[in-house]
């Protein structure tokens, strides 16, 4: 259905690259390429920095590379919040846990002891992220979070998408585990939602894997060696001026 028009919509919904979580192969072929590379220069593991350059590359955006906000990787007006996970086996992973950046209760809403009321807290991580989506819908439409599941040797990969939102509050209640971190909890399925640590601030969102998801392997690339990139350069002493 198109979106309606309205008088007082301020946002310019943008064109879609493609349907939310329908990722052409091209654009995963080019994915799989920029982790070949890696693999190939010697790198044991894909950051999230790799991640988004890996994105960026493959759909002809710009990756921000920025610690604050949510939009990594843009192009246009649409944007992607880029996450990896590590996982034992992503080829049949059903659930992840995707850190989702610092909520200090404290900074924001003056909560110095979140553990005097702990539903208060909660609702305030979950206010933190709200409005940390409603500064970058100010900015993009349509927001997407991209996440990448990779198993420890780089070479299974799950991969899906979906459109950023906000949580209603009241869905959700708030226990503390041994830990003393808070634990959300979704009141109609009693499921784990969200962990909040107090030490760092850290929110961690849980969610499950689509069942679209898009799972593919990478076969292993040979690795050049530093000598043969020596070589490749033509490195020699007239590289190096000693200054005593």
């Amino acid at each position: 259905m198109e979106h309606p028009r309205l008088r007082d919509r301020n946002k310019l919904i943008t064109q879609e690259l493609y349907p939310i979580n329908e990722i052409p192969e091209d654009i995963i072929f080019k994915i799989a390429g920029y982790f070949a590379y890696l693999l190939y220069v010697g790198r044991k593991d894909i950051t999230g920095n790799d991640w988004g350059d890996a994105f960026a590359q493959a759909i002809n955006g710009t990756h921000l590379d920025s610690p604050v906000g949510i939009a990594d990787v843009v192009i246009g007006k649409m944007a992607w919040s880029m996450k990896t996970v590590k996982n034992s086996d992503p080829l049949s992973a059903t659930r992840v846990r995707l850190i989702s950046g610092r909520c200090s209760p404290d900074y924001s809403y003056g909560i110095t002891d979140p553990h005097i009321d702990i539903e208060k807290t909660g609702r305030a991580v979950l206010g933190i992220w709200n409005e940390r989506v409603n500064l970058a819908l100010d900015n993009y439409n349509p927001v997407r979070t991209m996440i990448l599941v990779r198993s420890e040797d780089c070479l299974s990969f799950c991969l899906y998408e979906q459109e950023i939102h906000r949580f209603a509050t009241n869905d959700y209640e708030w226990i503390v585990n041994k830990n003393g971190n808070l634990i959300g909890l979704n009141k109609s399925t009693g499921r784990q939602s969200f962990t909040w640590q107090p030490h760092g601030s850290q929110f961690t969102i849980h969610e499950e894997i689509p069942q679209n998801a898009v799972r593919f392997k990478l076969r292993q690339p040979p690795m050049i060696s530093k000598d043969d990139i020596l070589k490749s350069i033509h490195f020699d002493t007239s590289w190096v001026t000693i200054i005593r």
